[in-house]
């Protein structure tokens, strides 16, 4: 049995923010260990730090600023969205539509999952999606890049 990144981010399937001045714990914590203090609230975006929580359990690359999504962008091996596998690949998108800038620009909105599949869309499992840690569909249109978190000797 080989414990994948994907299989660690699978099991907070439906892990979702409380309403009102309430905070989801575990969701404080993943924002706490992506270095967004102890008292980071729950409806800021939290992708970032959902993806950070497996690969920091399994010491696997990780961004200097974890909790931006196109942080994500710097670390692993890049890849082709059709080279990606489920398991330890990410994928990076634009936040929403419209005009946005492309990968080189790290500091801008965006939004990270694990990479689930793909048909005419990319899915990913990752949080603050509805709220939610889900598997969603997103345009390919919006893929800024797709990483490769640990190398052939993981």
């Amino acid at each position: 049995m080989t414990l994948t990144a994907y299989g660690i981010a699978e099991r907070y399937l439906d892990v979702g923010e409380f309403h009102g001045d309430e905070d989801h714990p575990a969701i404080q914590w993943w924002l706490m260990n992506a270095g967004q203090g102890r008292h980071a609230h729950d409806e800021i975006p939290w992708c970032g730090a959902f993806v950070h929580h497996p690969a920091w359990e399994l010491d696997l690359p990780r961004p200097r600023f974890p909790a931006r999504a196109r942080s994500w962008l710097t670390v692993g091996t890049p890849i082709d969205l059709a080279e990606a596998v489920r398991g330890f690949d990410i994928v990076v998108l634009k936040r929403g539509g419209g005009n946005q800038p492309g990968p080189e620009v790290l500091d801008a909105p965006g939004h990270v999952g694990f990479y689930h599949g793909q048909d005419h869309d990319v899915w990913l499992l990752s949080g603050n999606q509805m709220n939610r840690v889900t598997i969603a569909p997103f345009p390919v249109e919006r893929v800024l890049g797709a990483r490769r978190l640990y190398d052939e000797g993981w």
